[in-house]
């Protein structure tokens, strides 16, 4: 299957084609092709209920990630035995949020998409920012793939722990 990318959004338009190509570098570069994971664009009210839900946050949000292997220690991939467990989980884009956010800074909203997405896919992987050390490790491992995505697509983007300072 590869990457199931489902738009439940109508805010936004979206370039589905290319945020899909960008994923699929994204997963060569992290060698995770052979694994399933979801990517869902939403809305602001629906990233804020899921939000709500699950962190206790009323607010809306740029990616929200639901690994499927909960207990990943961060560079460790998964150790599948059957077709049904090559699945690294789900990452829920709130793409009206993030365009929000990129006319506010004046980023280029496709750009944007790609390192959140790579931001999500680090927290399937068993990433956590919840404490500066792991911070640290998350903002190396975002680094190294998004010099590794410049480098093959001749982008020039920047990780978003780098730029972000709010509790997350």
């Amino acid at each position: 299957m590869g990457v199931l990318l489902r738009n439940l959004q109508n805010v936004v338009p979206l370039r589905r084609a290319r945020l899909r190509k960008d994923v699929e570098t994204l997963r060569h570069i992290l060698g995770i092709q052979k694994f399933d994971l979801g990517l869902i664009c939403v809305d602001n009210a629906r990233i804020q209920r899921i939000n709500n839900v699950y962190r206790k946050k009323n607010v809306p949000t740029d990616v929200l990630s639901f690994p499927f292997y909960e207990d990943l220690r961060p560079g460790k991939l998964p150790c599948s035995m059957h077709r049904d467990d090559f699945n690294l989980g789900d990452i829920f884009l709130g793409v009206e949020y993030i365009m929000q956010q990129c006319q506010q800074t004046d980023q280029d909203f496709n750009g944007t998409l790609t390192v959140v997405t790579a931001h999500g896919i680090c927290h399937l992987l068993g990433y956590r920012h919840d404490t500066a050390e792991e911070w640290n490790e998350m903002l190396r491992k975002e680094s190294y793939i998004l010099s590794e995505f410049n480098r093959l697509t001749g982008s020039h983007l920047e990780p978003l722990t780098k730029k972000c300072t709010r509790d997350v």
